[in-house]
């Protein structure tokens, strides 16, 4: 039996978020876009011709999943690890001039910090250039990032974990974190990019996509039963409280320890973007459960926040006036 609950929110509920201490340890993208136009074909090559008009940077990967928590009026803090170049001070500098706390980001001078760079030409991305480096980080920055989000888990109330598989993340520092965590009594909230799950039991809360769980399990999930099931064995295997598997247009399934499943249906608005996404969605849950929301309201709240999200172009943000203004009725069954 699939639950139902009508989108009856209360907006006082977001002021709970205020100042609430969360953590994010994950991989942080520098996200460059550069706006133009397109009026011919090249002569060299079949491709269009862009006229640069505009250049963009903002904060992606576990950096936007910060800025989403800014935004909601939670106090976050940062723990990644960047290279010794322009891209990672870039990535330090933002971070500050948004104030949110650089203090868990550490520089790695082998390293090159990864960059996406979009060519956009009316909105629509011609071309994507990524600057990067996946190999894994040395035990050496491992160990004092560790330390650093040791000590910084007391007095927090929530961790994301933002996996973006780039080599930062190993099993060890994602399994030793969670169990850190578990002995301070701070929840973790898992968005993961990995094919195989394993390494984040005993987490509080995982939120993969559809195509990420199906992966995971390792079957197609083409209707709502299947993703129910995909969450209930997921969560029973590695030892979750809840699964939140979204599912884009057709919404999220919310599986829970000891309730039955909860369907949420999205709210309907025109897809622009679904460039992170997913980090608006992990932060809305963290800054839900920080505040001492039930993880129910934590997924209606996260799916007013997607819906925002979707509708603009790149990482965008989402604050908790805009999820306010998003209606009610019936958006859940």
């Amino acid at each position: 039996m699939v639950g139902t609950r009508t989108d009856d929110l209360d907006g006082r509920d977001l002021d709970k978020m205020t100042g609430r201490r969360v953590l994010v340890l994950g991989e942080v993208i520098l996200d460059r876009y550069l706006h133009g136009e397109v009026s011919r074909i090249s002569p060299e090559a079949p491709v269009p011709v862009v006229h640069l008009q505009r250049r963009e940077i903002r904060l992606g990967g576990a950096a936007n999943v910060a800025m989403n928590l800014a935004a909601l009026g939670t106090n976050p803090a940062v723990f990644s690890v960047v290279g010794d170049d322009a891209a990672g001070r870039e990535i330090g500098r933002l971070l500050e001039s948004h104030g949110i706390s650089a203090e868990g980001l550490e520089t790695e001078p082998s390293r090159t910090t990864t960059v996406k760079t979009r060519v956009l030409a009316r909105h629509q991305q011609v071309v994507r250039l990524d600057d990067e480096q996946t190999s894994a980080v040395s035990e050496q920055i491992v160990s004092t990032l560790f330390s650093r989000l040791v000590r910084a888990l007391e007095g927090a109330e929530a961790l994301i974990i933002s996996d973006y598989a780039k080599g930062m993340l190993s099993e060890t520092l994602v399994q030793d974190s969670i169990r850190a965590a578990e002995s301070a009594g701070v929840p973790v909230l898992v968005d993961p990019k990995r094919r195989s799950f394993a390494v984040y039991r005993g987490a509080t809360l995982i939120t993969p996509n559809l195509g990420e769980a199906g992966v995971a399990v390792g079957r197609d999930l083409g209707d709502e039963h299947a993703v129910i099931e995909a969450a209930r064995s997921l969560r029973s295997a590695l030892d979750l409280e809840a699964v939140l598997i979204t599912r884009g247009e057709e919404g999220m399934v919310l599986v829970r320890r000891g309730a039955e499943p909860l369907s949420v249906h999205a709210h309907a608005r025109e897809v622009f973007d679904v460039t992170g996404a997913g980090d608006t969605v992990v932060a809305t849950l963290a800054a839900c459960r920080a505040a001492g929301i039930d993880w129910e309201s934590g997924a209606l709240w996260a799916t007013r926040a997607a819906a925002i999200a979707v509708g603009r172009l790149g990482t965008a943000t989402v604050t908790r006036e805009e999820l306010r203004g998003v209606g009610n009725g019936g958006d859940s069954g």
